[in-house]
């Protein structure tokens, strides 16, 4: 599947890009049946190999809910699919070019009620190395409906085109995140997405998103995909094309 032209321009300009009903219904339902109950599971046994951030309250009696889950396509056969579809891949390729590698995948379950605030922030904050350029990308798939009342991620549009700005540096999951935190913005745009839907992002766009104060989960996932050699050592599995040798 390949961009349109007017997709590629809206990509362009804006910094992100909403596909529809990407992934079918069989493997959404597999997904949501895989990372049903995944806060009491991990509570129960945290694999080596996964890496969890809990939310932070600041009344200590609420429940523990998982706010991101590092690796998610070792807990769930349908986001490592997903993750390996050439749906996604082929789109990913139209962006950044035949050598892909993956980045990581993350698994953003913003539980009914008590899923927090994500700041406005830009990847490549956390992403940037000495050695890297901002090439990556960001594939958000969604398990559930995105809304405004369970927390969608929100863009401020065009805004990957002024580069990476200051962040400021905070004790929390969230460590990086542009002055303000999540102070409202008049330019951001909520995304609102079905399950099956996926918003594909650079590294440069400042998003983030609000809390989830409605009955309804709203789990995603975000895969992200790097040029293979655009820093090898944040590539964990080249995907597609080859490994660049120097020399």
């Amino acid at each position: 599947m390949s961009l349109m032209n007017r997709e590629m321009e809206f990509y362009s300009e804006n910094g992100y890009l909403l596909k529809k009903h990407l992934v079918p219904t069989s493997i959404i339902e597999q997904i949501a049946k895989e990372t049903d109950q995944i806060h009491e599971r991990m509570l129960d046994n945290i694999p080596s190999s996964i890496g969890i951030s809990w939310e932070e309250y600041d009344d200590p009696g609420k429940p523990k809910r998982i706010r991101q889950l590092m690796h998610s396509e070792l807990v769930s056969d349908g986001i490592n699919r997903v993750l390996r579809s050439d749906e996604v891949l082929d789109i990913i390729e139209t962006l950044i070019g035949p050598n892909i590698s993956l980045y990581h995948s993350k698994l953003l379950p913003k539980s009914a009620y008590y899923g927090t605030i994500t700041p406005w922030h830009q990847d490549y904050s956390y992403w940037k190395g000495a050695d890297n350029q901002p090439l990556m990308i960001n594939c958000m798939f969604f398990i559930d409906a995105a809304t405004t009342g369970n927390g969608c991620i929100q863009f401020v549009p065009g805004s990957h085109k002024k580069g990476l700005l200051d962040h400021d540096h905070g004790n929390h999951s969230f460590g990086l995140y542009l002055p303000g935190f999540f102070e409202e913005c008049d330019e951001a745009v909520p995304v609102e997405a079905e399950p099956g839907d996926c918003i594909f992002f650079g590294p440069l766009v400042i998003h983030g998103s609000n809390t989830n104060k409605s009955p309804y989960h709203r789990r995603a996932n975000t895969f992200a995909y790097n040029v293979t050699n655009n820093n090898p050592r944040q590539c964990r599995e080249v995907l597609r094309g080859t490994v660049l040798i120097d020399g």
